[in-house]
C-alpha cells in the first residue's frame, strides 16, 4: 500500500476509535453523579482551552485581544445576544487597535 493509503486508513481510524470506545466500553448507564458532572463539562473545558489562546494572540497587540475579551465578557454577562456580545468585542479591538496604531 501506498503512503497515501495508510495515512488515510490511520486518520480514519483515530478519527473513529474515539467515537466507538465509549460505546463499546460504557453499555449500561453510568450511575455515579461525579463522573456524570465530569463528563457534561469535558466539552466546554476543551472547549475553552482551542479558543482561549487564539482570542488573546489573533491581533496585533495582545492588549486589543485583552480589551476585546473584556468587553464580551461584559456584554454576556449583560445577557446580551451572541451577535451583539461578537459585534462588540470586535468593534473594541478595531478601536484599540486604530487608538494605539
Amino acid at each position: 500500500m501506498s503512503k497515501i493509503l495508510i495515512s488515510i486508513f490511520l486518520m480514519a481510524l483515530v478519527t473513529y476509535l474515539p467515537r466507538v470506545l465509549p460505546m463499546v466500553l460504557f453499555n449500561k448507564k453510568i450511575e455515579s453523579k461525579r463522573f456524570q458532572a465530569f463528563l457534561h463539562y469535558v466539552p466546554f473545558a476543551v472547549l475553552a482551552s482551542m479558543t482561549i489562546p487564539d482570542i488573546f494572540y489573533s491581533t496585533s497587540m495582545l492588549i486589543s485581544g485583552i480589551i476585546g475579551s473584556a468587553v464580551a465578557i461584559f456584554l454576556a454577562y449583560k445577557e446580551k445576544g451572541l451577535v451583539i456580545v461578537a459585534s462588540g468585542a470586535i468593534i473594541a479591538v478595531y478601536i484599540t487597535e486604530l487608538i494605539l496604531h
